[in-house]
């Protein structure tokens, strides 16, 4: 007997994408092989032959099995529920439309996010399967960058099991280990960097500035310090930030000492650099945003405010820059060198060595 079929596309209302079949186009029979390799979760452009009675069996556990019943026949139709965790089966994989993606050095997946659909039933369809087919192959980190544009579909993700990595501006990602044995997947970043300035001009005076915010140096004359831009070396940072602070154009000397401290802004752990740098101008422009004043400071005055008295680090640090000054110390040279790690010329800071060739 011919049966009227409807098939109901992956949608978060049931019957979003579906068409109906007249009993004349559905005039002989199939089987559940046929309409399983029929059922793609997309919108079907050919017609489906008719079902009979028993013709296909769905799985409950991740999905709704929708009857109908018309000219006799009971057509179950399968209906995948968004939410479920349990991933279709393995025989409909080859049905469902996969993520592009490319491999990582340990055997991971980086997923392209150019390749992710924007509705959400698409998304978790093809989500799922690319899933239990990269277990198949025995993949293990599983990568996942959603643009910003595309924000709605993160919780759908957290809900296939991935889980927060770390975010920038425009694009949050996302990760799952799906490997059976421990993860290695690498922490998100966990460093911020920052640098301080000793400008020190022919007078044998130090430029220090007076910051805006509420922090504990409030109020404290002390040297420039600022964080590093993305991609921004060490060295151009200290002399952009003194720039932008005080007006006062410098260049770069040596690193002399750096502080490592935990749990700072955002719980992160901070890296600061003291960076000997040389003045090349001496007008001071103080920026209004940025600090609320600056000036030509003696060392005297410098530490001799309370606040240098109460702690003994940023005490050290004037002290070791001031041996610097008189060449009584010496620290690290920017040198550009070339790494195979990654191909590309980069600094590496060091003290300079001896004529004296040593082999390794």
């Amino acid at each position: 007997m011919a049966a009227h079929v409807e098939v109901w596309g992956w949608s978060v209302f049931n019957g979003q994408h579906s068409f109906k079949a007249s009993p004349k186009e559905c005039s002989h029979k199939c089987s559940s092989t046929v309409l399983s390799m029929s059922l793609s979760w997309k919108k079907h452009s050919s017609i489906l032959p008719c079902l009979e009675k028993s013709s296909f069996v769905g799985y409950n556990s991740t999905s709704s099995i929708v009857q109908k019943k018309e000219f006799g026949s009971i057509v179950k139709v399968l209906s995948p529920k968004i939410g479920s965790s349990v991933p279709p089966p393995s025989f409909m994989i080859n049905n469902l439309e996969l993520l592009d993606g490319w491999d990582d050095e340990y055997n991971g997946i980086i997923i392209d996010p150019q390749s992710l659909p924007s509705i959400p039933n698409a998304f978790a369809s093809s989500l799922r399967a690319s899933l239990s087919n990269w277990k198949l192959k025995g993949k293990k980190g599983i990568w996942l960058k959603i643009p910003q544009e595309q924000a709605h579909l993160v919780p759908i993700a957290i809900q296939e099991g991935f889980n927060y990595h770390h975010a920038e501006p425009g694009y949050v990602m996302l990760t799952q280990w799906i490997a059976n044995e421990a993860c290695t997947l690498p922490a998100s970043p966990s460093h911020q960097v920052g640098i301080a300035a000793f400008v020190i001009n022919y007078k044998r005076e130090i430029l220090a500035v007076k910051e805006k915010c509420p922090c504990s140096c409030s109020g404290v004359w002390k040297l420039p310090t600022g964080y590093i831009d993305k991609s921004e070396e060490i060295f151009t940072g200290a002399v952009r930030e003194v720039k932008e602070e005080t007006g006062v154009e410098t260049a770069f000397l040596e690193m002399v000492a750096f502080r490592h401290a935990q749990f700072v802004a955002f719980e992160k752990s901070d890296l600061m650099f003291v960076c000997m740098l040389k003045p090349l101008s001496f007008e001071i422009t103080v920026d209004q945003k940025e600090i609320q004043d600056a000036k030509w400071i003696t060392i005297d005055e410098l530490v001799g405010q309370p606040f240098y008295a109460e702690d003994p680090m940023a005490k050290k640090v004037i002290e070791i820059c001031m041996e610097t000054y008189e060449s009584r110390y010496n620290g690290f040279i920017a040198h550009q060198l070339t790494s195979k790690f990654d191909g590309k010329l980069s600094y590496l800071y060091y003290k300079e060595l001896n004529n004296t060739s040593v082999i390794i």
